[in-house]
């Protein structure tokens, strides 16, 4: 990047940033594809009259709402919901809901804006959204999550369908969370349509669904792999994370060859210098898709190493499968 394109990307960034305060995960995310973006549309002055790169980081929508419900104990909670339509200048928006306590305005522009780009890239006719509230799943009971869920779409459903916005699971929100909006969605609008993906198979769910982000994830490996004149299969590999991606990651990654040597989740991660096996991963499933127990459990159960809340970047391996990581900030 010469003078110019450092010049540029400053008086960018400065704008993004008046617009934009205090949203410190959104600033990284534009900051990190604005360098790449600035020099390559230096020489195409056609792309700076139609503001091309200032369109592209306003979404085009953001819906904040209120989330009432009532807990076991008959008391009236309240979280915050959101829906950032970032752009369907292609097709429908589409991307995950999020329920974690984390979850801020910066941190879904940030995802809509990343998914905008995700999407396009797949070849589908489809545009780039991110959802969720700061609800913590964690702890809480299985009617009260039912009620979440369908206080969440009670206010949102307002603004999505299936040829405007088609949100998805994300952290927090797996096919039970799904169907339980689908269902308020359903009798809300006395509709059966494709309005949410991950439902269950029963109701319209894709077969594929569950284990498609896993294993897409390594397939694109794979590929990097081959360009290069090498193979997964002989390799020991990092995973981070225990959830329906990680599982599923590490499942194709043992079926093409590969050692999966470290699993995770937010209290720390498990090194398993054997590898996982066939047996192992069924106990992590039913660990965390049912049990909704800790990664620790794991260490216990065969043996292994637990190292307490750090990620598995330090162990020595030849694959590493993050999950995405909290943002390094400009």
């Amino acid at each position: 990047m010469n003078a110019d394109h450092k010049s540029r990307l400053e008086q960018f960034m400065e704008g993004l940033q008046r617009r934009n305060p205090g949203e410190l995960e959104f600033h990284q995310a534009v900051y990190e594809v604005a360098t790449s973006i600035i020099p390559f549309i230096a020489d195409k002055p056609e792309y700076d009259e139609a503001q091309i790169l200032e369109r592209l980081t306003e979404p085009d929508r953001i819906i904040i709402f209120r989330v009432g419900w009532e807990d076991d104990e008959g008391n009236i909670r309240a979280n915050r919901g959101y829906r950032v339509q970032h752009n369907n200048a292609i097709g429908p928006y589409k991307g995950g809901i999020r329920f974690h306590h984390n979850v801020t305005l910066s941190v879904l522009k940030f995802l809509a804006f990343e998914q905008t780009f995700k999407n396009s890239l797949t070849g589908l006719p489809i545009g780039g959204a991110k959802g969720g509230a700061d609800f913590n799943p964690k702890g809480k009971s299985e009617r009260e999550i039912m009620r979440f869920c369908q206080a969440f779409m009670t206010e949102l459903y307002r603004h999505i369908g299936p040829y405007t916005d088609v949100p998805a699971g994300d952290i927090g929100v797996g096919g039970r969370e799904i169907s339980y909006m689908f269902g308020q969605y359903k009798r809300i609008m006395n509709q059966f349509t494709g309005v949410l993906t991950g439902k269950g198979l029963s109701f319209g769910g894709s077969e594929i669904r569950v284990e498609a982000t896993g294993y897409g994830a390594v397939y694109m490996m794979e590929d990097m792999l081959k360009h290069v004149g090498e193979s997964i299969e002989g390799k020991e590999a990092a995973i981070s994370g225990s959830g329906n991606v990680a599982q599923y990651a590490a499942e194709k990654l043992m079926a093409l060859g590969a050692k999966v040597v470290t699993l995770s989740d937010s209290s720390g991660y498990i090194y398993d210098k054997d590898g996982l096996t066939a047996d192992k991963l069924s106990f992590v499933q039913e660990l965390k898709n049912q049990r909704r127990g800790r990664i620790s459990e794991y260490a216990q159960e065969f043996g292994v190493k637990f190292v307490e809340n750090k990620r598995p970047w330090e162990v020595p391996c030849d694959l590493r499968y993050p999950v995405p990581p909290r943002m390094k900030l400009i």
